[in-house]
């Protein structure tokens, strides 16, 4: 009887420390909105530590607790405590969400959104003293958002233009998100409190809630789509990602693990859905790319000063002459083994199909090696279901690319990004080394 007490007493332990924290991290966060501005930035690094430790510890701590439906609700409350601290809050890290609701107010005109800069004389009359002046690049850039990104700013900007709504428009979009990780848990047999390591994580709290950037509807399309290609709607979970890829064009990477081979209705019906999606914008003609080339240009894709791993190797060897050229032409020559791979493999289990988008995604964002933490988004719900180290390291250390100011402790910029550079080599290392030690393992593909 001693011994069963004693049992009792430490399950309910687990889900005393895990509202404990919970109450912690939601303080935590309204406290970091309000005095990281005037930290320099040196208060959200140490949240995003503190957010990152405790939402591993808190998926551990969930496996422990006898009751998983009452630490589950613990886990879910403290999220929406996360976001509610920060949902009323302008955003101060990105101004993204303001050109959002520009141009839902631009369609809402009759006025194709591509077709012209917000400073542009024909937009004079939409100008406001709120939306307006905090929109970046609006002398020189037309929107860069898909048509399926500019459907979500038209139909929520109907309802209401104002940052708030749009927030609430994308946590309505993440809450599907936790919905579709939820059920991809209980098809693995994964105790549900696992969803800890999306939910409290840093990097949705301030990314969404926060910033309020669109990837959110993109990530929830994702893991829509996937689950329902796990449950055999092939065409429909297709369908779903194709509307995601129009949010964010990220969302493309899971085609090639939905494929079959030689199927031709599943790239079809891609190509139809993008069709009709851009119809209504071709009046602009190639202008539809919107601010896309530029962007690349902006972003150094194009001189390769904006690819990392280049950027780095150029730090030791000096300007490597058609540096560009080659790590485009490697990074598209691996990108498109592993889809290969990925769509001709022979283990369409469930496990599998995880580890293959992971992968995509995961060797995506390496090459790519966006300079935003908001790009590293998509990988937070594989945390949860098929967790790398590679993952962990690129969403928490993203926190290194937002603005911190200058100071004899605080490495410069560069250093920061030789830092984060060699922390993800060196977790993709590991990674590659584990998946090849995986018993009969051959690496994403399955093939042989």
């Amino acid at each position: 009887m001693t011994a069963a007490v004693q049992s009792l007493a430490a399950l309910r332990a687990a889900n005393v420390w895990l509202s404990l924290t919970a109450i912690a991290l939601v303080g935590l966060t309204w406290a970091t909105q309000i005095l990281d501005p005037r930290t320099g930035g040196w208060m959200l690094l140490g949240t995003f530590l503190v957010g990152g430790l405790a939402a591993w510890g808190a998926a551990r701590l969930g496996e422990q607790a006898g009751d998983q439906r009452t630490a589950l609700v613990i886990i879910l409350a403290g999220a929406v405590g996360m976001r509610l601290a920060l949902l009323f809050y302008e955003p101060y890290l990105s101004t993204d969400i303001y050109r959002y609701i520009w141009d839902g107010r631009v369609q809402a005109a009759g006025i194709n959104p591509y077709r012209y800069v917000p400073r542009a004389p024909e937009l004079a009359q939409l100008r406001d003293t709120v939306i307006f002046p905090n929109i970046n690049r609006p002398s020189y850039a037309v929107t860069i958002y898909p048509p399926g990104a500019q459907a979500i700013f038209f139909a929520v900007t109907r309802l209401a233009e104002s940052v708030t709504a749009l927030k609430l428009a994308l946590l309505a979009f993440e809450a599907g998100t936790i919905a579709a990780i939820l059920a991809l848990l209980e098809r693995q047999g994964v105790p549900p409190t696992r969803i800890a390591l999306y939910a409290w994580h840093p990097l949705p709290v301030w990314e969404i809630a926060g910033a309020g950037h669109v990837d959110a509807a993109m990530i929830a399309l994702v893991t829509g789509g996937l689950l329902l290609f796990v449950r055999g709607r092939t065409l429909l979970a297709g369908a779903t990602v194709t509307l995601g890829a129009l949010v964010k064009p990220t969302a493309l990477l899971a085609l090639p693990v939905f494929w079959r081979p030689w199927d031709w209705r599943l790239p079809l019906a891609v190509a139809g859905i993008a069709v009709l999606a851009y119809l209504p914008y071709l009046s602009v003609g190639s202008g539809v790319l919107g601010f896309l080339p530029g962007y690349i240009e902006e972003e150094g894709l194009v001189s390769g000063s904006g690819f990392k791993l280049l950027w780095l190797l150029e730090q030791v060897t000096g300007p490597i002459p058609g540096g560009s050229t080659i790590y485009i032409a490697i990074s598209a020559l691996v990108l498109a083994s592993l889809a290969i791979a990925a769509g001709f493999r022979s283990d369409r289990s469930e496990p599998a199909s995880l580890r293959a988008l992971s992968w995509l995604l995961v060797t995506f964002l390496v090459l790519l090696s966006p300079h935003y933490p908001w790009y590293f988004l998509v990988l937070v719900p594989f945390l949860a279901l098929h967790s790398t180290v590679t993952a962990w390291v690129l969403t928490t250390t993203s926190v290194l690319f937002y603005y911190l100011e200058p100071s004899r402790l605080l490495p410069t910029y560069e250093v920061r990004i030789a830092i984060f550079s060699l922390m993800m080599l060196a977790a993709l290392a590991w990674d590659l080394r584990a998946e090849l030690r995986r018993p009969g393992a051959i690496p994403i593909g399955e093939t042989s």
